[in-house]
């Protein structure tokens, strides 16, 4: 989501690409599961003109482990969702947020041993 330009035809300098609330109890769903199996413990958000960001940290004073991103400019082609890994590889990137985000519930499920 963007803010609308005040001059039709001229881009809003001030213009901010954002997660939606939808978008945004996605992510939070996501993140309050993987606090609570203590994967992950703080989170960061950056709104910018091309790209809102939501970083996640394993801890506090560190680098983030990930990147959620939006890049609404994106839509028409690979989608504008991507999960960005601390190296900055692409992990991976579509139209849908919950297929997305996928990759990193993955990160929930694990083998029990006996």
């Amino acid at each position: 989501m963007t803010s609308p330009t005040p001059f039709p035809g001229r881009p809003d300098p001030h213009a901010r690409t954002a997660f939606d609330r939808h978008e945004l109890g996605t992510i939070l769903s996501l993140y309050g599961r993987m606090v609570a199996a203590g994967e992950w413990r703080d989170y960061g958000m950056s709104f910018l003109r091309d790209v809102a960001i939501f970083s996640v940290f394993r801890r506090t004073a560190e680098h983030p482990i990930y990147r959620i991103e939006k890049r609404p400019r994106l839509r028409a082609k690979q989608g504008q969702y991507a999960i960005i890994g601390m190296d900055g590889q692409i992990l991976k990137r579509g139209h849908d947020l919950k297929t997305v985000l996928r990759v990193l519930e993955r990160k929930l499920i694990r083998a029990v041993d006996d």
